[in-house]
């Protein structure tokens, strides 16, 4: 190797610029190749536009939970670079980041586009070379190293980071250096559903538990969190939580099931039955149809009543009505048909397996010199920063690495 490391980056999003900027810092000649017109596409979209870079949450281990995938590797991985070091660097670089009741940590500008040019100007300042419009066609490795071939240009380095996010170029590429993959599919993404219960219901929310079952599975995947009705069904934090736990187990029946949903889920089984059962003495001549319980929007009580076959006033309301309508209200079965149009921020589950890569310096065990960070290596974590993190967290350690031979322990 130079005494000089020469470092390839492909793909200039969250892990690329993060690995080339700490691989630089110590020393390295970094160039990033990107094959789009221009890098940090995905940062600058990010939460919305305003760029939710991590979560306040600076415990590693519990940190490592949010991730359905890759939960053990990068629990080891956030002992050596989380959260609380993302916001010392950025802060340290002049952005001020302030974070929300549920742990999301913004800019305060809360525009992306602060995070973006941050980067960008440590980039500058590290000489790192950045080729936009620059795909990569081939990587060929050789016992000096590697070499990198784009549309227009060729480069040696001494190591290589693949750091292309879920594209299939990337797959490709590693598949042709021996490594194995896992066919990407979507992860955090809406439901299908066209259940009486809820057509025609487009922007009801509510507070609920929820539990997805795959076609032909038992296991459940839960989550809590609002869910939000859609005009092709359901979406909110909650669907897209247990969605991205389910995901891999509904993309192989074709995202086929029954998610069932708790829309009282802050009150007991028996505390929810007391109080239904009182409401034919309290509200015995009110129609049952027009007494919501427990904050259920108007629309939506209305069609859980209709599906609990009930009519009338609460006086005429049985034993049997009120387990039927309690039985809607805490184990509502909606069939799922399919995912929603969009997934969440375009996140993907699948790509290089973790086993073939040495997490203490993100470096694959086929092919030394080549590493990997982000969303090319099959982890993926919840809505709320936790995908970011991943992508800081393991091009530091890469990019580290490959300047330093890091070992991370």
């Amino acid at each position: 190797m130079q005494s000089t490391p020469r470092i390839v980056i492909v793909g200039g999003g969250a892990a690329g610029y993060f690995g080339a900027i700490h691989a630089a810092e110590h020393g390295a000649t970094v160039t990033i190749c990107e094959a789009s017109k221009a890098p940090l596409a995905k940062v600058r979209v990010a939460g919305g536009g305003r760029c939710n870079i991590t979560n306040h949450c600076f415990n590693p281990a519990e940190f490592a939970t949010r991730y359905p995938r890759g939960t053990r590797e990068l629990r080891a991985a956030f002992g050596h670079f989380q959260a609380r070091d993302l916001m010392d660097w950025f802060e340290d670089r002049g952005v001020e980041l302030h974070h929300e009741a549920d742990g999301r940590v913004f800019p305060r500008t809360n525009d992306s586009a602060t995070i973006a040019e941050a980067l960008i100007r440590e980039a500058t300042r590290q000489h790192i070379t950045l080729r936009t419009s620059c795909p990569v066609r081939s990587i060929q490795k050789h016992t000096e190293g590697f070499t990198v071939r784009c549309k227009d240009a060729e480069f040696e380095a001494d190591r290589v980071l693949l750091a292309s996010g879920g594209a299939r170029q990337a797959m490709e590429l590693a598949g042709k250096l021996g490594h194995s993959i896992e066919p990407p599919v979507p992860a955090l993404f809406t439901l299908r559903s066209q259940d009486p219960v809820i057509k025609d219901l487009s922007g009801v929310a509510h507070q609920a538990a929820v539990q997805i079952v795959p076609q032909g599975a038992s296991k459940p995947f839960k989550a809590d969190g609002p869910v939000l009705i859609t005009h092709w069904g359901l979406s909110g934090p909650a669907i897209l939580k247990s969605s991205s736990w389910a995901a891999r187990a509904l993309a192989d029946v074709s995202w086929q099931g029954v998610v069932t949903i708790n829309w009282c889920p802050e009150i007991a089984e028996h505390d929810l039955r007391a109080e239904l059962r009182q409401r034919r003495a309290v509200n015995a001549k009110q129609l049952v149809q027009t007494q919501p319980s427990q904050g259920i929007p108007k629309r939506l009580w209305e069609r859980l009543v209709a599906r609990a076959d009930l009519e009338g006033t609460w006086a005429q309301c049985s034993n049997g009505d009120v387990e039927r309508l309690l039985g809607c209200l805490q184990h509502c079965d909606l069939t799922i048909t399919g995912k929603g149009p969009f997934s969440e921020e375009f996140v993907v589950c699948g790509g290089i397996k973790r086993k073939e890569i040495d997490w203490r310096r993100m470096e694959s065990r086929i092919q030394p010199g080549l590493h990997f960070a982000g969303e090319v290596i099959d982890q993926d974590g919840l809505t709320g920063g936790f995908n970011l993190q991943a992508a800081w967290t393991t091009g530091w350690i890469a990019g580290t690495s490959m300047a330093l031979g890091f070992e991370g322990a």
